[in-house]
């Protein structure tokens, strides 16, 4: 036969009571219960009287800083484009990029000063990369010309 069919001589394990409101409750009999007494009316005008509410901890306040930290400084834009225009001098504009990073970091520098944003040492460092930019295309300029005027003074019989 099946191995699925209950042996109806077996224990059946116990039986859990339902968990309270799970059915409805049951019929009593006889007349209902009387509703319970309540107490005299308060007088007119009186306070009502209610039963004091159970005192519980404050909620946190979400948004507020934390350990009395305000929200972080913004960093000042100009420092930023001084920085870039300055490294983009040597990768891909070399005079332009040197003279926007200088101009931009100065302009940074004299808003930092009044404003309460980041940023000084990023504009210093674009300031400072910029000049060395200009520094070296300046020396490049000048070494390609000395090349040039080198070359220029040589006799066409050196050159066999």
């Amino acid at each position: 036969m099946s191995d699925n069919i209950p042996d109806p001589a077996a224990p059946q394990p116990a039986a859990y009571p339902p968990p309270p409101g799970a059915y409805p409750p049951p019929a009593q009999s006889g007349p209902p219960a009387a509703p319970p007494a309540y107490g005299a009316p308060p007088a007119y005008g009186a306070a009502p009287q209610y039963a004091a509410a159970p005192q519980y901890a404050a909620a946190p306040q979400y948004g507020a800083p934390a350990h009395g930290y305000g929200a972080p400084a913004k960093t000042n834009t100009l420092a930023i484009v001084s920085l870039i225009a300055s490294i983009s001098a040597f990768v891909i504009l070399p005079f332009i990029g040197s003279i926007v990073g200088v101009i931009t970091g100065h302009m940074s520098l004299n808003q930092l000063k009044t404003n309460g944003e980041e940023g000084r040492g990023l504009a210093l460092a674009g300031t400072i990369i910029g000049w060395v930019g200009l520094a070296l295309t300046i020396l490049g300029t000048i070494a390609f010309f000395a090349f040039i005027a080198y070359f220029a003074t040589l006799s066409p019989s050196s050159f066999s």
